[in-house]
């Protein structure tokens, strides 16, 4: 199979590169620039364009059989009315430039694999969420449900989609342990706020498992929750890091203190979702790191 991937330079593509070189796949990474080097692995090309601008990038879409839409700004930073801006525009516009490359009733189809976010569910305290819970009403949810949408378009072309609700990605190379960890180590780490909110995750392995599994499933489509089965609630989550690092987890970083810092994206940090993927388990998914303290342990383990 013949799989491009916008986004594919980043912490999950370059996972998601190398499982799909193992399966025997050929891999095609958009980059903005091929200055530089990018490795001799004959199964990988790469294609120059910027995906949030309409290009000659687009014509190669339709020589492949699957695309893997990743791009999009981080949205771990204080969102300023400047960065909420680019959080929407990379990602809508980005997904509605690969919708219009893709040819009407191809042959074989495409399958487009569009990146969303467990946040498209907002804030729901306790309560268990699966993929056909509505949606929120929060600037991410908000943003999510746009986005997806667009992405929801290429159906109209004959296309199969999956909109893959991705947790907190859980991996050595980035991700949000990649700014926790440094706390951990210099003895400051907790719990944020009560502690209480849930936290959906997943381990960047499992992940890469997740998209090779619905490669060779093309009978699921629409949303699938692409996190672990068992989401912890946020002091949990750092008792774990501290217990993987043998250190200390006691310093709570204070509600007010984490708005400040942060603003609206705060409340990201500060409410969180209790995520279920449903879709994978139901149909035969099996998770290598379903549990936090075994998933931590195979990161950061000394």
């Amino acid at each position: 199979m013949k799989i491009l991937i916008t986004g594919g330079t980043g912490f999950v593509g370059t996972e998601l590169t190398s499982r799909f070189v193992r399966d025997g796949h050929e891999v095609t990474i958009m980059t903005r620039s091929l200055k530089g080097p990018k490795g001799s692995s004959p199964e990988i090309s790469y294609l120059e364009g910027d995906p949030t601008k309409k290009g000659p990038w687009q014509e190669a879409i339709k020589n492949h059989d699957a695309i893997i839409n990743l791009a999009g700004a981080s949205i771990f930073s204080k969102w300023t009315d400047e960065h909420k801006k680019a959080i929407r525009e990379s990602r809508v516009s980005t997904t509605q430039n690969i919708v219009e490359g893709i040819p009407s009733d191809s042959s074989p189809k495409i399958t487009l694999f569009s990146a969303s976010a467990v946040g498209y569910y907002g804030f729901c305290g306790d309560e268990e969420l699966v993929e056909d819970s509505p949606p929120g009403n929060d600037f991410l949810a908000r943003i999510a449900k746009e986005w997806e949408g667009e992405a929801l378009k290429a159906r109209n072309k004959g296309a199969e989609v999956v909109i893959a609700r991705f947790g907190i990605v859980m991996g050595e190379k980035g991700g949000a342990l990649s700014q926790m960890i440094p706390l951990f180590k210099k003895y400051i780490g907790g719990p944020i706020g009560s502690g209480k909110q849930w936290v959906s995750w997943i381990h960047i392995t499992d992940l890469a498992e997740v998209f090779a599994f619905l490669i060779k499933h093309p009978g699921i489509s629409g949303p699938v929750n692409v996190c672990s089965p068992n989401p912890v609630r946020n002091r949990d989550l750092a008792k774990a890091i501290a217990k993987a690092l043998h250190r200390p987890s006691f310093i709570p970083a204070p509600g007010f203190m984490v708005k400040w810092v942060l603003g609206e994206f705060g409340s990201v940090i500060l409410e969180g979702q209790r995520v279920i993927p449903r879709r994978l388990l139901e149909n035969g998914f099996v998770f290598q790191y379903a549990d936090i303290n075994k998933a931590l342990q195979s990161i950061v383990g000394q």
